[in-house]
């Protein structure tokens, strides 16, 4: 189970808009409401235009936002990107690389919580063997997210499926967010394949989870938004 931490059940959720437009996100928020109180921003809005000004919107209404751009590049020019976004207002982000870009994204972030990605969720063991990997995908995972700890970020992007590894190894002060959260089976064109339900999530040490096409494709996105927080609060409440 995820260590203690003052977060608020109804922000456990994560909703992933990953939407073709800014005016399809802000659509789907109002629809949504207060069934969710934390959104993801990612790359398909960023080229879409008007990011930064949905990333005001959204804190304007009250919302937290997680800026899912997964840094990548030299090490000063990810400072220099986290350095612009830190004033933004957005509360979570992530950055992907080696131990010189993560230190020098750390030095920037202020009070920007930086998440370090592990392995994608769309990546098994397969794909890690042919990236050259001479290891298994928990112990890529785990390796990475110590390397992370260490060096000041706050916590990491892991599957559920390595999570428990994560809560056994190191210190429960890491945020542990988990996308790829599938309330029902996988369907058969689905890209995401190390998927874990709701509640196996936060059993295997989560401390967000990330929902996108669940809700965002229901036939009532508010009424499949409200389920998985009615689980979430279950949850919680039979741990408490």
């Amino acid at each position: 189970m995820s260590a203690p931490k003052d977060i608020s059940v109804t922000e456990r959720l994560i909703l992933a808009l990953d939407v073709p437009s800014p005016d399809e996100a802000r659509k789907l928020v109002a629809l949504l409401g207060d069934s969710v109180q934390f959104y993801k921003i990612g790359l398909e809005l960023f080229m879409a235009g008007g990011y930064f000004e949905l990333l005001d919107w959204l804190k304007a209404q009250g919302k937290k936002v997680f800026v899912d751009l997964k840094f990548f590049d030299v090490p000063e020019t990810v400072a220099s990107a986290v350095r612009q976004l830190r004033s933004r207002g957005a509360d979570l982000a992530t950055i992907h690389g080696n131990d010189s870009i993560m230190r020098a994204a750390v030095r920037e972030k202020g009070d920007l919580k930086l998440l370090a990605v592990t392995v994608l969720t769309s990546l098994d063991q397969g794909d890690i063997d042919d990236l050259g990997f001479k290891t298994d995908v928990a112990a890529l995972v785990l390796s990475r997210a110590k390397r992370a700890l260490e060096i000041g970020c706050d916590g990491v992007v892991s599957s559920g499926l390595e999570a428990s590894q994560l809560r056994a190894n190191l210190d429960h002060r890491l945020l542990v967010v988990v996308p790829g959260i599938r309330p029902v089976a996988n369907k058969p064109a689905d890209d995401q394949k190390r998927t874990v339900d709701v509640e196996e999530a936060f059993e295997m040490g989560a401390d967000y989870i990330v929902v996108g096409r669940p809700i965002r494709g229901a036939e009532n996105p508010k009424q499949a938004a409200q389920d998985v927080q009615a689980r979430i609060k279950a949850y919680f409440e039979k741990k408490a």
